[in-house]
């Protein structure tokens, strides 16, 4: 049952995009197995395709079996690095009933809530998109709930969103300080100061407002020591996974150092095959240009 947080998330996620990032989601997707593919993060925020495309491959069932899909299970989504018509991005593959989960606060996972709390958009679907309306919105009624709790007893919206942004930061591995989660803010402020009323009605949040200023109920509200303290080590669990399972790590580690430090590397069949075998070559080769 859809109310007005859907409505306008609807709106949202059926944002005008770039034709090539349409197609380049149109790739990724598999119409026999795929519901939708998101796409959000840094790119959407600034549209710079230069950068690094995020997509979000959402799956009717699990795309792995055996033991892998054991593992998919455990430790989603699954990452994979791809290129296409000269643009590059990075996906996580996971079922939409298992982001469902994690987007209504149901695993201990933040990173699902976190991220799609924020600006989203739906690049390819195969019909009906309800469900990931519906999913999406479930993720901004949870991210409110830790904001209701992390943040101030009275304060204007963006003190809430800090609050949370900087908190989930840094209970992630990330490389990022948790400063950067400033940035995520800052460049949507306006959308995210409009999004924090709707988003505590339809999440059962208590709260008074009077010129800008909130007072939300703090009773109820969900406790954060346990996902801070299972933060990390649930992402560290996550990379080693990926490290067996990561499709393209090879590229995408390539490019991520050429980004990071201008030295370009060559991606050998055998580094494509074996990232983790190939890794202390790199790191050679590293060392070397860096001295040169």
């Amino acid at each position: 049952m859809s109310g007005p947080l859907e409505a306008r998330l609807a709106g949202e996620l059926a944002r005008p995009l770039p034709d090539a990032v349409r197609a380049f989601a149109a790739a990724l997707a598999d119409p026999a197995r795929d519901v939708a593919v998101l796409y959000y993060g840094s790119t959407l925020r600034t549209g710079d395709l230069s950068g690094l495309l995020d997509f979000y491959v959402l799956t009717r069932r699990p795309h792995r079996r055996g033991f892998h899909g054991a593992v998919e299970r455990l430790l989603w989504p699954e990452v994979s690095y791809h290129e296409f018509e000269g643009l590059k991005a990075k996906a996580a593959t996971l079922p939409l009933s298992v982001f469902r989960q994690a987007a209504e606060g149901r695993t201990l996972d933040t990173t699902i809530w976190t991220r799609f709390v924020q600006p989203a958009a739906i690049a390819w679907s195969a019909g009906d998109d309800e469900e990931v309306v519906q999913a999406v919105a479930e993720a901004v009624k949870t991210a409110s709930r830790y904001a209701a709790a992390l943040g101030p007893q009275q304060g204007p919206p963006d003190a809430y969103w800090t609050a949370l942004f900087r908190k989930t930061y840094a209970a992630e591995f990330r490389v990022e300080s948790p400063d950067r989660a400033d940035a995520v803010l800052g460049s949507n402020a306006g959308r995210f100061a409009d999004l924090l009323g709707p988003a505590w009605r339809a999440a059962g949040v208590e709260f008074s407002e009077m010129a800008g200023t909130y007072w939300p109920n703090k009773r109820g509200l969900p406790g954060w020591a346990l996902r801070s303290a299972l933060g990390k080590p649930l992402n560290l669990a996550r990379l080693a996974k990926a490290a067996f399972t990561f499709d393209g790590a090879a590229r995408y580690a390539a490019y991520k150092i050429e980004k990071h430090t201008g030295v370009a590397l060559e991606v050998t069949p055998f580094r494509e095959r074996h990232p983790i075998l190939a890794a202390p070559g790199v790191l050679w080769t590293l060392r070397k240009a860096r001295k040169s």
